[in-house]
This record gives structure tokens, C-alpha cells and sequence, in this order.
């Protein structure tokens, strides 16, 4: 009898062993499927992510400080970062290219992520969320991604004009009834006005391949300008105080020095088309934590991610699924102009060279003051 109770009990072991066995093989089957997972837990499960994170980005501290904070607590890893301006990464990511010590670049332009690329400084890496993604706003190859847009605007003061009065596209405001009206942010230090200054020039060059009829359009726009203000601050004081009526610029700062500021200001969008810069994210080569970098990359381009951005910071979520964005977003119909970047990174620097030397009237050039 005692022999028989042993086997009984040996075979019930072995029956609870083949039962465990099951449930855990179906576990790891529901992991491998990805089934349960969020969006943004794609790149790592919490235990196979290195212990921090280090990401190099221009967004300020407002928004690095908060990102830091939820990408901490959603993963329990440390996330340090460095805040500086889009060309002082791409200098530091080439200089460290021996030596990597960034994970994620986080904001720029994407003319400087083209040069990265072409300098092979960046790691290929294509997201959860690439089919919510239109063909402009990422790389071929997926070595960068969008995550906003910035449309480029004329912007105007809604007490000295109303709608009906400002010019609706680029053209109309060369014509001579504004002289004196424009208020523009001096231009060489001025990423934003380098690129509107540079899409002028290229609406022509493209097809003739000289800048001549781009340099005389600048001419006549000088003409209609007042002053070149040394900053940004100093145009929009300029611009609300009516010295001047008309500016060009970017759509989000329009808007947020309207909503926040209480600044007179309003836009317009160009009905032939405008510039439209794509702010994006990529991951370094060789990135020294690079399951952490992919967690950080999908985190902070979720849809929740890109609705707080839009909401609390006006940027252009690139994501074409984020519902429920602001009205300023929602409500205007952006015409994106067909730009070849490349040949745009690669003559821009001529072009404004020769604007600053040969059509600026020094006299209305305040770049020097404050």
C-alpha cells in the first residue's frame, strides 16, 4: 500500500509540473505576440533596459524637465540630458564619434539630420508608430523620424489690420503699399528666417538654377521693411506696439505669443505653399544604452506624448492619429512647400551671404543694438 501512495504521488508531481509548464509557455507565447503590451513598451521590457538613458536636445527645460520626470516613473531608469541648440549636437555627436556618449538626439530640424546621416552618426531605427507617419516627415531609411512640424507664416497685427486687408500670400508683400510695415527678425541669426529667406530664393531657383530672380524679390522686400531687429522679443514689442503691422514667421510661436502673451498677433498661412520645417528624433550610432534609447524614442512620441506637446508647447504633432488637438492645429490647412533639402542645406549659406552683403540697407539693420 505504501508503495502504491508514492507512485500515486509522484505521478500527481509530475502532472502539476507539465501544468506549470503549460501556463508558462503560454505566457512567453502572449509576451512573444506582444499582445498586452502599450504603445511605447515596443522597444524593451523594463528588465532588459540599461540603467539610464542620455539624451542631447534643443526642446528647453520645460519640456526636458517634464519628459524626464514621466520617462522615470513609466520605466524606472534614469534619463539625464544636455539642452542645447540644434547645431551644438551635431558639432558635439561628430566630435564624440569615437567615444559615444549620447543615446537620443531629440529635436532639430531635419536638414541636420540629413548631414548626420550623410556623416553615418546615426543608428537606423524605425518605430511602433511609422504608418502614422506621412512619407515627408521621416527619413527613407528610417535613420530619423518627425515628431512636429513648423509651418512658416506671415504674421500681423490684428489691431492696425484686419483679415480682409493683410496679404495672403508672399508675393503681396513686396508690393510697394507696405513700405514700411514689415518688422523682420535679422535674418543671419535667425534659423526661421533663414529658412523663409532661402525658400524665397529657391521658388525660382529650381527651375533656373540662378538666384537672381530670388535676390530681387529680397530687394523689393527690403524695401518694405522698417528695421531688423537684433531678436526675436525686440520684433514682437516692435510688431504689437504698431511701428510696423506685418512680420514672417513661425505658426507655434504666432499662436503661443497670442494665447500666453496677450500679443495683438494673428497669421496667415501663404496660399502658393510655405516652408514647412520637420523637427524630428533619431538615435546615435554606437548609442552606449541602446534598448533604453528605443524606449525613450517611442515614449515620447505616443499619442498622449504628441496631444501634451501640441497642448501645453504648440508643436505640430507629425502623428496623423492624435485626436482631440487644439483648434489652432485642427482648424487650418496647411500647403507645404516642395522643397529640395539638400540643394537648400547646400546654397542657403551662399544666399544669405549675399543678401547680408549686397541687398540689406545697413541703415535699417538694428542686429547690433542690445
Amino acid at each position: 500500500m505504501g508503495k502504491v501512495k508514492k507512485t500515486w504521488l509522484l505521478s500527481l508531481f509530475a502532472a502539476l509540473l507539465f501544468v506549470m509548464a503549460g501556463c508558462m509557455a503560454g505566457s512567453s507565447d502572449e509576451e512573444a505576440s506582444g499582445e498586452g503590451e502599450s504603445e511605447g513598451d515596443t522597444a524593451a521590457s523594463g528588465d532588459e533596459l540599461e540603467e539610464k538613458v542620455v539624451v542631447y536636445s534643443p526642446h528647453g527645460n520645460d519640456i526636458l524637465s517634464e519628459f524626464e520626470q514621466q520617462f522615470e516613473a513609466e520605466y524606472g531608469i534614469e534619463m539625464e540630458f544636455l539642452d542645447m541648440g540644434s547645431q551644438e549636437i551635431l558639432d558635439r555627436v561628430r566630435s564624440e564619434a569615437n567615444n559615444t556618449q549620447a543615446d537620443v538626439w531629440w529635436g532639430a530640424p531635419q536638414v541636420n539630420f540629413d548631414q548626420a546621416k550623410e556623416e553615418d552618426l546615426l543608428a537606423e531605427y524605425k518605430p511602433s508608430y511609422a504608418d502614422t507617419l506621412d512619407e515627408l516627415y521621416h527619413d527613407e531609411d528610417w535613420y530619423w523620424s518627425g515628431t512636429s512640424i513648423t509651418p512658416e507664416v506671415i504674421l500681423y497685427n490684428n489691431k492696425e489690420l484686419s483679415e480682409d486687408e493683410v496679404p495672403k500670400d508672399w508675393d503681396e508683400l513686396v508690393d510697394p503699399k507696405w513700405e514700411d510695415e514689415l518688422i523682420i527678425r535679422y535674418p543671419l541669426a535667425s534659423g526661421t528666417m533663414r529658412t523663409i529667406y532661402s525658400a524665397m530664393i529657391y521658388r525660382t531657383y529650381k527651375d533656373t538654377e540662378s538666384p537672381e530672380e530670388g535676390y530681387d524679390w529680397l530687394e523689393k522686400l527690403d524695401a518694405n521693411t522698417k528695421e531688423y531687429s537684433a531678436n526675436p522679443e525686440m520684433m514682437y514689442n516692435q510688431v504689437a506696439k504698431g511701428v510696423g503691422s506685418l512680420s514672417v514667421w513661425n505658426m507655434p510661436d504666432t499662436v503661443m505669443l497670442a494665447e500666453e502673451k496677450g500679443y495683438p498677433f494673428d497669421y496667415v498661412i501663404p496660399e502658393s505653399g510655405t516652408p514647412v520645417l520637420t523637427e524630428g528624433i533619431a538615435i546615435v550610432k554606437d548609442a552606449p544604452h541602446p534598448k533604453a534609447a528605443e524606449a525613450f524614442y517611442e515614449f515620447v512620441n505616443t499619442k498622449e506624448a504628441a496631444k501634451l506637446l501640441a497642448e501645453k508647447y504648440y508643436r505640430i504633432p507629425t502623428r496623423e492619429d492624435v485626436e482631440d488637438l487644439p483648434e489652432w492645429i485642427t482648424e487650418t490647412e496647411i500647403k507645404p512647400m516642395e522643397i529640395d533639402w539638400g540643394t537648400f542645406q547646400e546654397k542657403s549659406p551662399e544666399w544669405m551671404e549675399y543678401w547680408d552683403n549686397n541687398i540689406k540697407n545697413t541703415e535699417k539693420d538694428k542686429s547690433e543694438e542690445e
